[in-house]
């Protein structure tokens, strides 16, 4: 299978303005906004607040050092009223389940948490990460980890609560918790030194047997086996191989040694995914969809893991990002003139970041953007102090990203 042409190598297009400094202002300023009582926005989110502080933080560190990050937001103490927000990370923990609940009532003194859920948890868990707080005594780790595992089903997937819903998003939720706490018990394929272990919390091998049953005829994944493909299913997918170093079953059946990634599963995925490209450059998750700012994310993500970034034309999907910014208020909206929110910021911010815009638009200005690391969607400075280590794909010749190269690297095919 042929690679397909970038357009962006025939001559580079100008990069278009960018809005640092209201950005960064939108972002800061949206607790307020949100905590405000008469807050539409606040009110229809109040469920899923700690992924959006987490898509705040994040996106924020894109843009700011750690230190200009905690002073803005509050992220280790206290801004006036309101506690510092890892304050309020650990009163939404539900000692009950052993998880964090996307919210809690009450005061951070007296807190009533919603029910522990593994998206949340992972939220939860990357936010202390960002605050340096993954050692906090508060922190349970013991009764996370058994939580976490306690989710997995038979067949090797996992539930996202106590409910019972099952979906391959769990799945990279699940890996990417034990990974942050280094409680992931990995393979014995896996180029490390510490891998298999008999004792082991979770069965590793079940997990990524279940992620690649999850995949369809056209490469792509879904939520659930026999599931339509979806580019949000696909980084869930892809990034949980990533983690559990085993992107060789793209290809490779267990019986062989992983050395080589050289055939056309992650090629027939990577096409599937540079055909979600849109006229507009923008990307789309599912065939005859609008282009959606986030696929920028869950699309780009998949293809930096798997070297094959240069598969679409990524100085339109820039263009498209940038036509999706507010120049008035700040942030990203899902597309041009739509209203922005944190969710499409962070992802589109990300979008940037696995292009080298946000990088070139740095070098420009005289400012150094901090990277996005495409497997734990964390700056790749913190995924590197925490050492943590995945598993990548090279592009073709053994070319890797410098983002990438304390990852393992799973040789890619030496030509086209």
């Amino acid at each position: 299978m042929t690679t397909p042409n970038n357009a962006a190598t025939a001559g580079e297009a100008a990069i278009g303005p960018f809005y640092d400094a209201i950005h960064a202002t939108y972002i800061a300023s949206l607790g307020d906004k949100l905590d405000s009582p008469s807050s539409y926005e606040g009110a229809v989110t109040e469920h899923l607040r700690m992924s959006g502080v987490y898509w705040s933080l994040a996106g924020l560190s894109l843009l700011r050092d750690a230190e200009e990050v905690d002073r803005l937001m509050g992220l280790t103490s206290s801004m006036g009223e309101r506690p510092a927000i890892i304050d309020w990370v650990f009163a939404c923990y539900d000692a009950r389940t052993g998880g964090f609940g996307g919210n809690c009532s009450g005061t951070v003194d007296s807190p009533c948490p919603h029910d522990g859920h593994l998206l949340y948890t992972l939220s939860a868990l990357q936010i202390l990460a960002m605050a340096d707080a993954l050692d906090d005594e508060r922190l349970d780790n013991d009764a996370i980890v058994k939580f976490v595992a306690g989710l997995q089903n038979e067949d090797g997937s996992f539930s996202g609560d106590e409910w019972g819903e099952v979906d391959t998003r769990f799945s990279y939720c699940a890996l990417s918790c034990l990974a942050l706490l280094g409680r992931l018990p990995l393979p014995k394929w896996a180029d490390v030194e510490k891998s298999e272990d008999e004792n082991a919390i979770i069965d590793i091998y079940k997990a990524v047997d279940y992620i690649i049953s999850c995949r369809n005829f056209d490469g792509g994944f879904g939520c659930v086996p026999g599931a339509e493909s979806h580019a949000g299913q696909v980084f869930c997918c892809i990034g949980a191989l990533s983690i559990a170093h085993s992107l060789h079953l793209l290809n490779e059946s267990y019986e062989n040694d992983g050395n080589n990634s050289n055939n056309g599963g992650a090629d027939l995925l990577a096409w599937w995914l540079a055909e979600r490209q849109c006229d507009s450059g923008g990307l789309n998750g599912r065939p005859e969809k609008q282009a959606d700012v986030c696929y920028s994310w869950w699309i780009l993500s998949a293809l930096s893991i798997m070297g094959r970034v240069s598969w679409i034309n990524t100085s339109k999907l820039g263009q498209f990002i940038l036509n999706c910014q507010d120049d008035d208020d700040g942030g990203i909206a899902d597309r041009p003139q739509d209203m922005p929110d944190v969710y499409h910021t962070f992802f589109g911010l990300c979008g940037l970041s696995l292009i080298g815009h946000l990088e070139k638009i740095g070098d420009k200005e005289g400012r150094k953007y901090p990277e996005v690391d495409p497997v734990f969607a964390l700056p790749t400075v913190l995924v590197q102090r925490l050492g943590l280590r995945a598993q990548v794909i090279s592009e073709y010749g053994g070319k890797v990203e410098d983002r990438l190269k304390t990852h393992a690297i799973l040789n890619g095919t030496t030509s086209p």
